[in-house]
């Protein structure tokens, strides 16, 4: 983590928990890094937008998938923020913010696997899958850990639910 006396801000920004049918997790291997650095969708909210409406973005350009393939669920009931590794935070965003916080929206998939798009808008991921709920903490790189574990127990009711429906 960054020293807490660190002045930088957080960069406001929303994530997205896209669950399919079968209760799994939409995470996608990020094409900037290479090796495995999985993550769920995210992105800035730009000036003048709601946080649900830059999840509705981001969901268009990063998954390729509209919001008539997708239905909210749930929001966070409040921000999630973390800080990037140092080095890491000196060079993405030219350094403004020491990290990120995050106002998460679970959304349930409607379409099927052919509908996701990656290449819809400039791609950010270079492979997808579904994953378990159970399993994204150990997908996901360490410095987002702590988040991804707070919002999947958030969420976890929700996606039990669906799960009772089937």
């Amino acid at each position: 983590m960054n020293a807490p006396e660190d002045p930088r801000p957080y960069r406001k920004c929303v994530g997205l928990m896209l669950v399919n049918p079968v209760g799994h997790v939409f995470v996608g291997n990020r094409i900037d890094t290479p090796g495995d650095h999985w993550q769920m969708p995210q992105g800035g909210v730009d000036e003048g937008e709601t946080p649900l409406e830059a999840a509705w973005r981001e969901l268009r350009e990063e998954v390729g998938v509209g919001v008539d393939k997708a239905e909210l669920l749930a929001e966070s009931s409040t921000w999630h923020a973390y800080d990037l590794p140092p080095a890491l935070s000196r060079r993405v965003w030219k350094g403004r913010y020491r990290g990120q916080t995050q106002k998460w929206f679970a959304l349930r998939f409607l379409g099927t696997d052919a509908d996701i798009d990656l290449a819809a808008h400039k791609p950010e991921f270079s492979e997808w899958r579904w994953a378990p709920l159970d399993r994204l903490t150990d997908l996901i790189v360490p410095f987002k850990r702590e988040i991804y574990l707070r919002v999947a127990e958030e969420f976890r009711p929700v996606i039990d639910r669906l799960d009772a429906r089937r």
